[in-house]
């Protein structure tokens, strides 16, 4: 799988040979929905509560007596029946999100994803991404040339510079070849991705 570098100014001049086990494999649909929706779950912090009868706000009090109203009978506000009373089966905070995903099924996974943006052109190589200074403005400008808005930065060492110039950028997300994740490469769509965060990849899948 040849994949294309380009220059500064977003146009290719050369390609660069990558392995076909990392950057040319076939779309799996279902193994992407798999590996992008384990990891989204996983980040789950599970904190959602809800309150029991027991636990909610409310009087003790018998509504109204028990025969003679006409009404149906009541004993407590809290009944989960009542608007404002507790919740039958409520969700609580140590209910249990995760889904296991096998290393070499999230591996195929991220590769999977990787070989479908070679396939349309969204992933795209350069020599490096090295800022003078920790500018937003530089690495804004140094994007815009290259024709990219909303782009994930794939960088074999992310320094100082190029992590605080990004920060402050919405649509732009520098990490390391370890660091990239399912959700984020499929959020972003273009990828820009040094020559040596490329063998590092080849490395790991």
């Amino acid at each position: 799988m040849d994949l294309a570098v380009i220059n500064e100014l977003g146009q290719q001049v050369t390609s660069v040979a990558a392995s076909d086990e990392t950057f040319g494999r076939d779309y799996n649909e279902a193994l992407v929905h798999q590996v992008v929706t384990a990891f989204q779950a996983n980040a789950r912090s599970g904190n959602r509560a809800q309150l029991t009868r027991a636990e909610v706000t409310a009087s003790t009090h018998k509504p109204w007596r028990q025969k003679g109203t006409g009404r149906a009978r009541s004993g407590r506000t809290s009944s989960p029946i009542w608007r404002g009373g507790g919740v039958t089966f409520p969700n609580k905070p140590n209910e249990n999100f995760s889904h296991k995903v096998n290393r070499k099924m999230y591996r195929a996974g991220l590769a999977t994803i990787l070989s479908q943006l070679a396939r349309e052109g969204k992933l795209k190589v350069v020599e490096s991404l090295g800022i003078d200074s920790p500018k937003t403005k530089l690495l804004a400008g140094k994007l815009k040339s290259m024709g990219y808005g909303k782009v994930m930065i794939i960088a074999d060492s992310v320094d100082d510079n190029l992590w605080l110039s990004s920060r402050n950028l919405p649509n732009v997300y520098v990490v390391e070849p370890h660091q990239a994740d399912p959700w984020s490469l499929v959020k972003f769509g273009n990828v820009l991705i040094t020559k040596a965060a490329v063998k590092q990849f080849e490395e790991m899948v």
